[in-house]
């Protein structure tokens, strides 16, 4: 195979911060006890950051929620990692809003794969547009031995009695996924009106393997968290679902499921950072792994947490066109090497995360990141400011970070001093008022009915 040098430094230097963050995260991990990491991670004081925060119960009975978007004030959609969309209101009543199991991959016991993430178009209220991802059956396309396919679609909701119909889906986007697992699952509307769409390496370990292609760094073999030109995996996508097909035309706001006859039902943003220099247009930024849970806080930074492999786990604030690393880095470390370069052959620098934390060893510790959001809610006030995020070993504590300019940001744990979460951090969401929301489940699988959504509060 031809050597590629991929993820080219395509940016001028004027560019800055967006204006103005797997089935579930790896529960088992690839490879654990046989680390392929050195390099000893930065410290990350925590002096003077100590928080401890409450939660009370929203929904309850869910099996494996692993996204949830605010509809309006007291009213939810949840998504079951299973396949089913779930309409959840304050005071515990619930409705099937959409029943997809036909349509996603089988899941039960530990998956990666399923219903991973939906969102509400910014104007929902008006065209009742929703997008989902979810992992099917191989359609057609994908080779023979890959696990599944990746597919984005859209259903037409009615806003004002919230229900909606299977029937309506319309597909955005498909890709096919080598491996079940490094699904990543997100998907986020950005303060532009553009929709950020996460993909992870392709699964395996190490970005090797079937469907992973070959990069310019010869430190280790892989793969497609280095490359812009094969594939979309390993990267943070940027697509314009209100425009269609090249030069697109713009899909009118309240035309709900929107079919249209051009040969992409998407349009590509050109200030994406490869359109016109030789890679895949739809890419925004590259070097991940498994990035598991994004969100844009209010200052417009985009905060994405990403899975490691054996050894750390970090939370990346993402520019345009950004190059994070993986698999020469995981973290701020060389991954498989004893050194390791900090740039590409082409001068594209490997752009350090804000947080890192070590799966043993330290205060704040864990097994699989989950990224949350930067607190700007009012109930607890001892969060103002911090990004609030976790682990999927959650042992009742969530994770603060403080804004450091000059490195790692200083990190602590924050107690669940009140209320009784499940056992396993699945997902966080925010309601319209700023307020968090996390989602639990008391299994390490694919659980029955042992999943919750809780809000923070003060303990």
């Amino acid at each position: 195979m031809e050597r590629r040098l991929g993820r080219r430094a395509l940016l001028t230097s004027g560019v800055g911060l967006l204006g103005a963050l797997a089935g579930c995260p790896e529960r088992a991990r690839d490879g654990a006890g046989s680390s392929e990491n050195t390099g000893t991670p930065t410290d990350q004081s925590s002096e003077g950051l100590s928080v401890a925060v409450g939660a009370e119960p929203v929904a309850t009975n869910l099996r494996s929620p692993v996204a949830v978007v605010a509809v309006e004030a007291g009213s939810y959609l949840v998504a079951e990692q299973p396949g089913r969309i779930r309409h959840v209101e304050d005071g515990g009543e619930q409705s099937v809003l959409l029943d997809l199991r036909s349509r996603v991959v089988d899941v039960s016991g530990y998956d990666e794969r399923g219903l991973l993430g939906l969102a509400l178009h910014p104007q929902f209220g008006d065209n009742g547009r929703l997008f989902v991802r979810y992992s099917a059956p191989p359609r057609a396309g994908t080779p023979d031995g890959y696990s599944h396919t990746f597919v984005l679609a859209e259903f037409a909701v009615d806003p004002r009695d919230v229900t909606a119909e299977a029937s309506s889906e319309r597909t955005i986007l498909e890709s096919p996924e080598p491996q079940s697992n490094h699904n990543a699952g997100d998907i986020v509307f950005g303060p532009d009106g553009l929709l950020y769409v996460p993909l992870g390496d392709g699964g395996g370990a190490g970005d090797r393997g079937e469907g992973h292609v070959e990069d310019w760094y010869d430190g280790v073999p892989g793969g497609n968290g280095q490359d812009v030109t094969e594939n979309r995996l390993g990267s943070i996508l940027r697509i314009d679902v209100d425009a269609t097909g090249d030069g697109a035309t713009r899909i009118g706001v309240g035309e709900a499921g929107g079919a249209t006859a051009e040969p992409r039902p998407y349009g590509v943003p050109p200030d994406n950072p490869l359109v016109d220099e030789g890679g895949l247009d739809e890419h925004y930024a590259w070097g991940f792994r498994n990035p598991w849970r994004l969100s844009f806080g209010p200052d417009g930074g985009l905060y994405v947490a990403d899975v490691g492999q054996n050894r750390l786990e970090e939370v990346n604030l993402v520019e345009r066109g950004g190059n994070y690393g993986w698999n020469v880095r995981e973290a701020t470390a060389c991954y498989g090497a004893d050194e390791c370069p900090t740039v590409t052959p082409d001068g594209e620098r490997l752009r350090p995360p804000i947080v890192e934390y070590p799966h043993d060893g330290a205060a704040v510790s864990g097994l699989a990141v989950v990224g949350g959001y930067r607190y700007d809610g009012t109930a607890v006030p001892d969060l103002d400011g911090l990004y609030v995020f976790g682990d999927w070993q959650a042992r009742g504590r969530l994770f603060v970070a403080r804004e450091d300019e000059d490195g790692l940001w200083p990190t602590a744990t924050a107690p669940i001093e009140s209320g009784s979460p499940g056992a396993y951090l699945l997902s966080f969401g925010r309601d319209p008022d700023g307020e968090l929301l996390v989602c639990t489940s008391d299994s390490t699988g694919v659980g029955e009915s042992g999943g919750a959504i809780h809000r923070l509060t003060e303990p």
